[in-house]
């Protein structure tokens, strides 16, 4: 008898020359969402505040904080770096949210939602695979957003304001490199912290067939994160929130900087997305998908 021929020791189930691992290309897929609306007006949006913000400090005068204390804002006009990190300052809390719970939570969810997902599966894409290729796109697609924000920031900044050394509130200042790459270091931390809403965008997209529920649902349960965190009763369990640790990079814009608090906040926010994503994944390669 013959030795089977490579043909016949294909599983049966699969097609010759098939391989999983070449399905769903991240070019294909980063291409296929680089191009959707939402993600052009999200980018449009971001590149639009920093110019918002010179129109108001022009119309406004001068920013100036609360009573007697010198903070962040109050040095928003003293160089390109100091407006630039101010634009994180005031998006950080918020604005930043978005990007992030819309490129994960829409991912998955919005092709249920177009009953494409069925089809992506008897392409066939491995379920481990889509979600892969799905949370890649969307991560990097949110740090993108996080990344154009100062980088539009600094050269609007530096036109308005001037090329020169970010001041500190404190007192004192740093040299105009050192500067940047301090803000390459506030930007990373703030892509870390947000990881969690990535986390809950992400597992909420595993689990239902409306994109607006995923995206909503993870900036509900951050800003409800936010609120918790403002209420000082809860004393020391405050630390387990990511929230509480949201703002931890302005030790990094200091002549001295302190990385404890990033570091804490760091691990606390990666914690939650790991568990989170783990979630996903496990959930959908369970799941029914009949859209």
């Amino acid at each position: 008898m013959s030795a089977p021929t490579e043909e016949a020791r294909q599983p049966a189930e699969s097609a010759y020359g098939y391989r999983p691992g070449r399905t769903l290309p991240l070019r294909v897929e980063f291409a296929r969402q680089l191009k959707r609306r939402r993600t052009l007006v999200m980018g449009a949006i971001l590149a639009a505040l920093p110019f918002v913000l010179v129109v108001a400090f022009a119309i406004g005068g001068e920013p100036d904080g609360p009573g007697d204390r010198v903070t962040l804002m109050d040095t928003a006009t003293a160089s390109g770096a100091n407006f630039a990190a101010v634009n994180l300052f005031v998006s950080a809390g918020f604005l930043l949210v978005v990007p992030v719970a819309l490129f994960c939570g829409d991912t998955v969810a919005s092709e249920a939602s177009w009953s494409s997902l069925r089809y992506l599966l008897a392409a066939p894409v491995p379920r481990a695979r889509l979600l892969a290729s799905k949370l890649a796109v969307g991560l990097g697609l949110g740090l993108a957003a996080m990344v154009l924000l100062p980088l539009v920031a600094l050269a609007v900044g530096t036109v308005a304001y001037g090329w020169g050394p970010l001041v500190i509130p404190t007192g004192g200042s740093l040299a105009p490199g050192t500067a940047a790459l301090r803000l390459v270091v506030v930007v990373a931390y703030v892509f870390v912290s947000q990881l969690v809403t990535a986390g809950l965008a992400f597992w909420l997209s595993t689990r239902t067939d409306a994109p607006l529920g995923a995206v909503g649902g993870a900036v509900g349960l951050t800003i409800v994160g936010n609120v918790l965190d403002a209420v000082t009763a809860l004393g020391h369990w405050r630390d387990f929130l990511p929230a509480h640790w949201q703002f931890a990079w302005a030790d990094a814009v200091q002549p001295h900087p302190e990385w404890a608090g990033m570091v804490q906040g760091a691990a606390v926010s990666v914690t939650y997305a790991l568990v989170l994503f783990a979630l996903a994944f496990r959930g959908f390669a369970r799941k029914d998908v009949v859209s």
